[in-house]
């Protein structure tokens, strides 16, 4: 079958069924392109739900219009949802067409029963959230719909798959596997032929079959074909070929389909851990949401790109999807750029975590949710493990194992290529002896009465209670149905499952970043732990608040409960905007990527006052020398570095020397004053300084500055331009102190799809022309609707007007 775009010419509102409009007329429609995130544009309020971010939750409806040839009679149509949060119900001509429960999954509506040919037809799609994620979901149509067309005799979609499953230098077999289907009257027989191109285009190998086809019975087509001298796909040489296969008869090609693919090799073993190509391979890894920031969770190609790219440059060179399936575009991505993933497949089994989530549905649906999370990853060389879960309530018992054992069993029929985990919080299912254990030797009454505290010892309880027996006998058969046991922020089993179970290889599936440098230690050390994976790598929307660093002497009974301005978790290397923030350059020192120190600076006003967070929070601190406090007000200034030891100056002046490197933790604090002007960090290692990081203070006028990322777009929706707005003077330092309002007006064949900050405390929308600086810093995305030339203007009130142009072609 043939995909072709079906994103424009939507339109949507909020759902109103033929009883609701007794009682009023409905909300008008309004006209969309998909991907569309139709949760991000309501009003925050109170009432909405904390974990998304205070995001009401509703229903939706969208529609299109689309004509239907009337030769499309003797062929088959379908229309391809590649993600639509959540419960959604599709209707052609107001007959009922299909649903899919699962916001994550890609699913298919076989349309031809309910068309009129020669006729414009409708499509209707509702959706729903209801207190059903505990992160910002989103709702709607959020990622990509295609229209499928394929005639009688055909290759359905998906239905190339393509393995290597012998490679070497010389030679590579390439195993392509086609499905084809026939509903015509009788027997048919066809041509199967199938050529793969290199990275260039040149042939690389071909080959012919005959497959005859029976009505209602898929034929499955082997062919086994071999590059000479293959070109490898890896992390540092994203190398990728492409098979494309048509089905051919006496008049011509009757069918094709295109698989992109990368010849590679995977092994795992507990001497040397995971190999790709031969070569050992550590996981330097990212959790990552499905959200987009200031677009929300429209999953659009350039956003999902962008990321990939900016988490490789960070120094990750693997992803976890938390904790659902990630989409096309981000797979395709991944494979294009070198990005390992691991791609997760449910939050919750049979136990629910939230009122209305997907628990309800797994029992029924399960099988054709990992279906399909299988059939959308099976071509992509960047996937090598399936997770079957996250923190699963369940794990405990034997229930919770045989349901592990099913999953992963089932995931083992669909793609033996590929290895099973299950991102595993050994806390969860013993929550009750955990409380116990927290409050064990507490006094009567102050178990809880210092949040900090709380925090601290429920952290330190993880890794307790991880190492103790009670955990090791009771989830000894969910482990063992893995072939790597991912666990959940529980580093002290690394080394004891070495003795306890010395064939137990382990995945960090989820840690947190101030302990990467114990972490990584520990992974480097232990041939049998694959990785790391920290939570998170890029910030997000929802569970609000969570990497927060606030003041004790701030939260009061009155205070504490009002978290209504909380908007994203704060818990990023990477801000909502794609801006790195200090815990990012801390991991690749620590990852032994940098060599230069790196300075970051805790605020003077926090200076000498108690600090209240979380486990997932990082140090208060921002790179920047530029604070608006009087010179001689104290502060505190961490250096990171590996290197021996660690000099600061502050305008030529040497503020003193402290130690750094792995020894202290890589990382060097000073106790200073705050002295406009230059603050310098020299890194010496055996004396010779090895780099240094500097900082200035911003003086002088106030400018806004645009940036974009690129000046020349693909004239089409898949494509954006990312415009960073910054507040700085006339060196480009920047004045993280004086945000200000501004404003962004967009002419030309394009539209404004987001404007916002990092900011986690926030009123403002992102679907607003408006939006206030953090910290000096703001993002506009733009989306260019046809080719032309697309103009950009930011202003506010005591700045010029910055200006750009933007090409789309």
């Amino acid at each position: 079958m043939i995909r072709s775009a079906f994103n424009r010419g939507w339109e949507v509102r909020p759902r109103s069924g033929p009883f609701a409009e007794f009682m009023g007329p409905p909300a008008p429609y309004v006209e969309v392109t998909l991907p569309h995130d139709a949760m991000l544009g309501r009003e925050r309020n109170p009432g909405g739900t904390a974990t998304l971010g205070f995001f009401p939750e509703g229903a939706y409806e969208y529609r299109k219009t689309f004509h239907v040839p009337e030769d499309y009679r003797d062929k088959r149509v379908a229309i391809e949802f590649e993600g639509v949060y959540r419960g959604a119900m599709v209707y052609i001509n107001d007959e009922f067409a299909g649903q899919r429960p699962f916001g994550y999954s890609a699913f298919v509506v076989p349309v031809d029963n309910f068309l009129r040919y020669g006729e414009d037809n409708e499509v209707r799609v509702e959706c729903r959230t209801h207190h059903d994620s505990r992160w910002y979901s989103g709702a709607g149509i959020y990622r990509d719909v295609h229209l499928a067309v394929g005639n009688m005799t055909r290759i359905p979609l998906d239905g190339v798959r393509v393995t290597t499953p012998d490679v070497d230098t010389d030679q590579a077999v390439v195993l392509v596997t086609t499905l084809v289907e026939h509903d015509g009257p009788t027997r048919t027989t066809v041509d199967v032929v199938t050529e793969i191109r290199d990275a260039a285009g040149a042939v690389a190998a071909t080959d012919r079959s005959v497959v005859s086809v029976f009505p209602g019975e898929p034929a499955t087509v082997r062919q086994r074909l071999y590059v000479k001298r293959p070109a490898l796909w890896s992390v540092d040489t994203p190398t990728l070929y492409t098979a494309t296969v048509a089905l051919r008869d006496g008049s011509g090609d009757v069918d094709q389909d295109q698989a992109v693919f990368g010849i590679r090799t995977l092994r795992l073993d507990v001497d040397h851990g995971l190999r790709i190509n031969g070569e050992p391979v550590k996981l330097r890894g990212a959790c990552v949401h499905h959200d987009n920031g200031v677009i929300g969770a429209a999953t659009i190609a350039r956003a999902e790109e962008r990321r990939v790219q900016l988490l490789k440059d960070a120094g990750f060179n693997a992803i976890r999807s938390a904790h659902n399936p990630l989409g096309k575009a981000m797979l395709d991505a991944c494979d294009r750029l070198g990005m390992l993933v691991m791609d997760e497949a449910f939050d919750m089994w049979t136990q629910n975590k939230t009122d209305g989530d997907y628990g309800l549905d797994f029992p029924t649906w399960w099988e054709r949710d990992l279906e399909a999370m299988v059939r959308k990853d099976a071509n992509h060389p960047s996937v090598i493990m399936y997770s079957i879960g996250n923190e699963i309530l369940e794990l405990g018992n034997p229930s919770g194992a045989a349901w592990a054992r099913r999953l992963a069993e089932k995931v083992r029929a669909l793609d033996d290529t590929r290895y099973v985990t299950n991102g595993v919080n050994l806390m969860l299912p013993f929550l009750n002896d955990v409380v116990a254990m927290v409050n064990d030797g507490a006094p009567a009454g102050a178990q809880h009465a210092n949040l900090n505290a709380m925090m601290a010892a429920m952290d330190d309880a993880v890794n307790t209670v991880s190492a103790s027996e009670m955990v090791t006998t009771r989830t000894a058969e969910a482990f063992a149905v893995l072939d790597v046991a991912g666990m959940n922020y529980a580093d002290s089993r690394y080394e004891l499952d070495r003795e306890l179970f010395p064939n137990r290889i382990i995945v960090g599936s989820e840690t947190v970043a101030k302990r990467i440098d114990t972490n990584w230690r520990l992974v480097l050390d232990n041939s049998h732990v694959l990785g790391d994976f920290t939570w998170t790598g890029w910030d997000y929307l929802g569970e609000p608040g969570l990497g927060m660093v606030g003041y004790a002497d701030q939260i009061t009974p009155e205070t504490s409960p009002a978290q209504f301005l909380l908007l994203t978790a704060r818990a990023g290397d990477i801000d909502i905007t794609g801006h790195r923030r200090p815990a990012s350059y801390y991991r690749e020192i620590v990852f032994g990527l940098r060599t230069a120190p790196y300075i970051a600076v805790q605020p003077p006003s926090g200076y000498g006052r108690e600090t209240v967070s979380g486990p997932w929070a990082w140090t208060d601190t921002v790179s920047s020398w530029t604070w608006d406090h009087p010179a001689g007000s104290p502060v505190k200034v961490e250096v990171y570095s590996d290197a021996d030891e660690v000099e600061l100056l502050c305008n030529g002046e040497v503020v003193g020397k402290a130690p750094a490197g792995e020894a202290h933790r890589f990382r060097a604090e000073f106790d200073t004053t705050y002295r406009p002007g230059e603050l310098t960090a020299v890194a010496y290692k055996d004396g010779v300084e090895q780099g240094r990081h500097r900082l200035a203070t911003a003086t002088g006028p106030l400018a806004l500055v645009a940036d974009v990322d690129r000046t020349t777009l693909r004239a089409d929706d898949t494509d954006l331009a990312y415009v960073t707005l910054t507040l700085t003077d006339a060196d480009g330092n920047v004045y993280r102190d004086r945000d200000r309002q501004v404003s962004v007006r967009v002419t030309g064949p394009a539209v404004l799809q987001g404007l916002g900050s990092a900011n986690p405390l926030t009123r403002e929308p992102f679907t607003a022309d408006t939006h206030t600086t953090y910290e000096g810093r703001a993002l506009a995305v733009i989306r260019p609707s046809g080719p032309g030339e697309i103009t950009v203007t930011a202003t506010t009130g005591d700045c010029d007007e910055a200006r750009l142009t933007i090409h789309a072609k």
